[in-house]
This record gives C-alpha cells, structure tokens and sequence, in this order.
C-alpha cells in the first residue's frame, strides 16, 4: 500500500511528522546557537584570563628586569623591562574592552590601572636614579615596603579579576552542559515520539494491509462463486439447449413419420382412386378427363411436397445415405431454389448421429441464413476430417458483418453453438464487412475413426 493511501486516510499523520520535524531541527538550531554562542563567550573569557596572567606575569617580568638592571648596571637587561611595558599595555587594552560593559569589573579594573602606573612608576624611577648615578637612593627605594605593598597589591586585584573569570567559566560551561542536556532530551524525546509515530503508522498500515487482503478474499470469493455459478449456468444452458434441440428433432421425427404414414397415406390412396376413375372415363366426357387429369397432377404436386416436408424435418438420407450424401444433396437442392454456385468439397468422416444431424442442422442453419442477408454469389461447403476432429465449413461471398454487433435475433446461430457445445465440439465464426462469412465447426470423432 503506498504512502499517499495512508496519508489520504490519515489527514493528521502529515501535519505530526511535519511538526515533529520542525520540532526536532528547532531543538537543534536552537542548542547549536546557544552552545555555539557559549563556547564563543568561553573563548572571550579565557582571552581575558589570559590577558590578566599576562598582565601580572607582565609586572614580574619588568620588576625582574629592573632588579637585574640595578645588580648588574647592564643596558641589555633594559630590553625586558620595555617588553614587558608593551605587554602592559597590550593587556590593559584588552581587558578595557572587554569589561566596559562590567560595572563592578571595571572598577576593580581601575584601580588596578593605579596600582600598576605606581608599580610601573617606582620601577622606572628606581632605574632612573641608578643611570644618574644615585645607588643608594635607588637600592633605597627599592628595599621599601612601597614595591611590595604595590605588587600585593597587583597580585590582589589580578587574582581577582582571575577568579571572577573563572567563575564565568564555570558558569559558561554550565550553561553549555545544561544546553546539550536539554538538546540531549529534547533529541530523545522526539526520537521517542518519531518512534511512537513510526509505530503507529506501521500498526496502521498493517490494519490497512490486512483490510485489503480480507477484501481481496472476499472479492476473490465472490469472483469464484461467479465465476462457478456462470460455468453451471452456462451448462444448465448447454444442457437446456441440447434438449430443447432434441425434443425439436424429435418432434420433427413425429411429424415425419405422421406425414409419411398417415398424409402420404391419404394423398396415395386418392391418387390410386382418381387412376381408377380415369381408366373408368375413357372416351367419357373430355372436359372431365381434363379435370381428373389436373387432380391427378395436384395429387403428385402434393405427394412431392410432402416428402420435401418430410425431408427438410427429417432428412431420411442421412440414416440411409450418411452425411456426405446427404449434404451433397442439400447443397444442390440450395443451388437449384437459390440460383447461386455452391461448391462442395466433402470427406468422410465417423460421427455418431447425433453429431451427423448436428452438422446437418449446422450447414442448414448457414445455408438459410445466405438466402436471407449475405446477397451472396458463391458458396464453399467443406467438411474434412484432420488429427481425430471433423471440421465443417460454410462461407460465402456475401457482404458480411461486424461479429462484434451482432443483431438479437440470431438465435440460430446461438443456439447451434450451444449445440456444438453439447457434443463436444467449437463453433467459429469469423466475417467482416464486405468480406463474406465463414462459420465452421470443429467436432470429435467416434473412437473408431483413430484405430
């Protein structure tokens, strides 16, 4: 079952997956800025803890330098002391930018901006009276307590200013820690729900599957016992038909013999007597020698009728003859009423009777049906026996027909192919307009015809 059903039924799973989505990446933006955003803050803070090492490192740096300037008097341990003067600076920079936005570190800030110039100042005056030559005033200055003071002083406010940084730290990395716990359990929590959705929708789609396949089951049930009842209707037809065509046949059969018997009879029986009465008129009255005459000719007209009747309801050539004489003779008794050309190419073939008078009925059902709407001007009746099957054919010229639209009144056809059926054999018809007809019939030989 593909997605788009599922969702058709289920106009709430769409909008779910999609808010679960946007659920998801919204968590994840967010983390991701906020976490980005802190380690930028980190960053920051361990710049201005580094810059206020510097700064005291910085300090000690051109304290040392000066203390090795006045033991030594050596103008290269001045180059250390003007480094560490730019590094001063360099940090004081830094961290002035960095907490102008801080009130209370900018004021721990300040003063140790004062500190530092009394620090820087005594340092260069101490150096300054030892280049003037003033030892004693320099080492003076620097053995008091004022430089100590002040360096207690830096050590003070630096170590300050460096835990207050490290408790940002601390916080920051809180902050990071409580951002990627909470994008952990927003994560979680929308896998779960992904998860309980995905559940959902396989359940669902499981139902849906198994629906269909019960109406498939049902469906196919139900085309079964179709399919079954049309194949007993279709028999029930068969058999229907098979005795209708019989109780016709025998019907035809009672006629038959009741107009042999009991009509040929009569009609002998006056011929006979009128033969008596004329041999009884000779040199009588001509007029009614005329008269007996014509009697006599009605009485044979009659008789030929009759036995044509007879014929036509119960060919007594095919149980005297077989079917190739017979038809043979059907097909040149059509040709001498209809006028047209028939062509005849017949085999043998072994088929019981029934199946003989199925042909029969079969080449007299076409032939009739020529006579009527073919407007035909040749006829090819051909019956053949090939691979155990007699196979009979008629086709004509004519103007044919579309066999798809054929008209409601063509039970013959109809009910000769039921017959067919019924004894075990296919009947074919194949026509198209202007290309004439063909109908043929194929049906099983008796066993005797294969040994």
């Amino acid at each position: 079952m593909s997605v788009y059903k599922v969702l058709k039924r289920n106009p709430v799973v769409f909008p779910l997956a999609c808010l679960a989505v946007l659920a998801m990446v919204a968590v994840s933006e967010t983390s991701y800025w906020r976490s980005a955003g802190k380690l930028e803050t980190l960053t920051e803070v361990g710049a201005a803890r580094t810059a206020v090492q510097n700064l005291a490192q910085s300090i000690l740096d051109a304290e040392a330098s000066q203390r090795s300037y006045l033991l030594t008097h050596r103008e290269e341990y001045l180059r250390p002391f003007e480094r560490a003067l730019q590094q001063i600076d360099h940090s004081f920079n830094f961290l002035d930018q960095y907490y102008q936005k801080d009130d209370n570190s900018t004021a721990v800030l300040n003063r140790l901006h004062t500190v530092v110039d009394g620090k820087v100042s005594e340092l260069t005056e101490t150096m300054r009276l030892q280049r003037e030559g003033k030892n004693d005033a320099a080492m003076e200055l620097m053995l008091s307590d004022i430089g100590r003071e002040k360096m207690d002083a830096v050590r003070q406010l630096t170590g300050e200013l460096f835990n207050r940084e490290s408790a940002n730290v601390t916080a920051e990395r809180e902050a990071v820690n409580q951002t990627l716990a909470l994008a952990r359990l927003g994560v979680m929590v929308l896998s779960a729900l992904g998860l309980l959705s995905l559940f959902m929708y396989l359940r669902q789609t499981s139902m849906l599957e198994a629906q269909r396949e019960e109406q498939q089951r049902l469906v196919s049930g139900e085309r079964d016992r179709l399919e079954e009842e049309v194949t007993q209707r279709t028999a029930q037809l068969v058999e229907l038909t098979d005795h209708l065509q019989t109780a016709r046949e025998d019907e035809r059969n009672r006629l038959a013999r009741n107009l042999h018997d009991e009509l040929g009879a009569l009609l002998t029986s006056a011929k006979l007597d009128a033969a008596r009465i004329r041999s009884r008129l000779t040199g009588a009255n001509p007029e009614a020698l005329d008269r007996l005459n014509h009697l006599v000719e009605t009485l044979n007209s009659s008789i030929a009728l009759g036995r044509r009747i007879i014929e036509d309801l119960r060919p007594s050539t095919l149980s005297n003859l077989g079917l190739v004489p017979t038809l043979e003779i059907l097909g040149r008794d059509f040709a001498t009423h209809s006028g047209l050309q028939v062509h005849c190419e017949l085999e043998a073939v072994k088929l019981p009777a029934d199946a003989q008078l199925v042909v029969y009925r079969l080449v007299q059902e076409a032939i009739t049906n020529i006579t009527k709407h073919s407007q035909a001007r040749q006829v090819w009746i051909k019956l053949q026996a090939r691979d155990g099957q007699a196979q009979v054919c008629v086709r004509d010229d004519g103007v044919g027909f579309d066999p798809a639209h054929q008209p409601r009144s063509a039970f013959g056809l109809i009910g000769m192919r039921y017959r067919v059926a019924a004894e075990g054999g296919e009947l074919k018809l194949r026509s198209a307009p202007g290309q004439g007809t063909c109908i043929e019939a194929t049906l099983p030989e008796t066993r005797a015809a294969h040994a």
